[in-house]
């Protein structure tokens, strides 16, 4: 079957939402659900440690879960472009802002406010088709600052 203009459209729609779930997951704290983005090859450079791969979905994982209890992040993610290769393959980079601080205290309801300055950064992504879906195969990601 040939590769046409709405197989391409499809494709872009759906990396799109893929690099959109991630933030939210991530926001979420839900990373069993976050790592499922991945392949299992996959490799990561996280954007507070640019140089330093993260290779495998076992290594990912750890680093997501190492993360400190207390701390809160709210990723938006913007200006999304997705290049197709082919029906399998396709390249893609976001620009991000990262704000995060302490979580809010749910006894109490006192809401923290952000304790960090706002973080921009970008995300260079391989993304590649799998059986269940589009996936990362790698996401690259360096803040400006």
């Amino acid at each position: 079957m040939p590769f046409d203009a709405i197989q391409h459209l499809l494709i872009g729609q759906e990396c799109q939402r893929l690099i959109h779930r991630y933030a939210y997951l991530n926001d979420e704290r839900d990373f069993d659900a976050l790592i499922e983005l991945f392949t299992d090859d996959a490799i990561l450079y996280r954007p507070s440690a640019p140089a330093t791969p993260l290779v495998g979905r076992e290594v990912i994982l750890a680093a997501f879960r190492s993360r400190p209890a207390d701390l809160r992040t709210f990723h938006l993610c913007t200006d999304v472009i997705v290049d197709v290769e082919d029906p399998e393959h396709a390249l893609a980079r976001s620009r991000v802002v990262l704000l995060s601080g302490a979580r809010s205290d749910s006894e109490t309801g006192i809401v923290d406010v952000v304790s960090k300055p706002p973080a921009p950064g970008t995300f260079q992504d391989r993304l590649r088709l799998t059986a269940q879906g589009w996936k990362f195969s790698e996401r690259r990601g360096s803040f400006w600052i």
